[in-house]
């Protein structure tokens, strides 16, 4: 074993043994060999801790954690406090790595002592691993990393961000009581030290998995931790952030009715559509994405057929369930 990695994956799991292979197997395909991969299983009730034992009995990079289940914010804190790595890689039991992704974002890090966070473009894709058209550019919508998160999460989501690991000395972990929206408040904490920078590769370098399913995403949850977030950031920075709360409630308004109609709910989406409105009617003419989805909207009928060819169901959830 690598006596110190440069940098240590953590990978939360919570029964995904039908996607865990595929997922560490794009670890061993990496062009960056110096890292540690360390799988917290959170309580699965299948075979993933079984299908992790492997690879940890072959390569000595791959470790097995267990604990009792928690959630996500809980099962990535649990692989930080025992990771060795300079720089710490987030990445879900179900999604997958470009063979270039820790090379890339470690070069980027070793390079630029004032960059804080890497992250690149990625794909959606299937629940059969196929893609999607779906793609995020991870391009923010203002220059002001904070302003940007609050407008929308342009790291995407949960498989996507390599940072220092220092920075969780200095601004905490995930908050462990959100059950959704942590990582947006890591992000979020991490913009208000005003100290580091973000940084974008336009390269696509992971993938991101959807799974057919019921609307099982709470969307009452959401919301609430949605608020929360944007009112403890608020607290931090108080003369930026308040005239900025009208813009941010529209887009997380307008974030939820997309996953309502996702889900295909159609009617609870034009709920929170019609809110956005209310708070903010210009990020629908100043955003195209919002634009796209106010239309889609207006347009569901047709909206739910073109979800259900691309990802082979009306409906989906994205993953971590406890």
């Amino acid at each position: 074993m690598l006596a110190i990695p440069k940098i240590s994956v953590i990978v939360p799991a919570y029964n995904v043994s039908g996607y865990i292979q595929e997922t560490l197997n794009s670890l061993l395909l990496q062009t960056f060999s110096n890292f540690e991969v360390l799988v917290v299983d959170d309580g699965s009730s299948d075979d993933t801790p079984g299908i992790v034992e492997k690879f940890e009995e072959r390569d000595s990079r791959f470790k097995l954690l267990q604990k009792s289940n928690g959630g996500l914010s809980s099962a990535r804190n649990y692989g930080i406090r025992h990771a060795r790595g300079e720089y710490i890689a987030l990445l879900d039991g179900d999604d997958i790595y470009h063979k270039d992704k820790l090379a890339t974002h470690v070069a980027r890090l070793d390079r630029d002592a004032d960059v804080g966070v890497v992250y690149s473009a990625s794909q959606t894709i299937r629940d059969d691993g196929r893609p999607t058209f779906i793609s995020l550019s991870g391009k923010p919508v203002h220059s002001n990393p904070m302003l940007a998160l609050l407008c929308k999460n342009f790291v995407g989501h949960g498989s996507n961000g390599v940072f220092r690991r220092c920075l969780v000395d200095e601004v905490g972990e995930f908050d462990e009581d959100l059950r959704s929206w942590e990582d947006v408040d890591f992000w979020l904490r991490i913009a208000a030290t005003q100290k580091w920078r973000f940084y974008r590769e336009k390269r696509i370098l992971c993938s991101y998995r959807v799974r057919p399913s019921g609307l099982s995403f709470n969307l009452v949850q959401m919301r609430i931790c949605g608020e929360q977030v944007i009112q403890a950031a608020k607290e931090r920075s108080p003369q930026l952030i308040e005239p900025m709360l009208p813009t941010a409630y529209a887009y997380m308004y307008r974030y939820l009715a997309r996953l309502c109609l996702q889900g295909g709910d159609t009617e609870t989406a034009r709920d929170f559509i019609d809110q956005a409105l209310i708070c903010d009617k210009s990020i629908f003419y100043r955003d195209m994405r919002s634009l796209l989805t106010l239309v889609s909207v207006r347009l569901s009928r047709i909206t739910k057929l073109v979800i259900k060819r691309s990802l082979g169901s009306a409906k989906y959830a994205k993953k971590y369930e406890s």
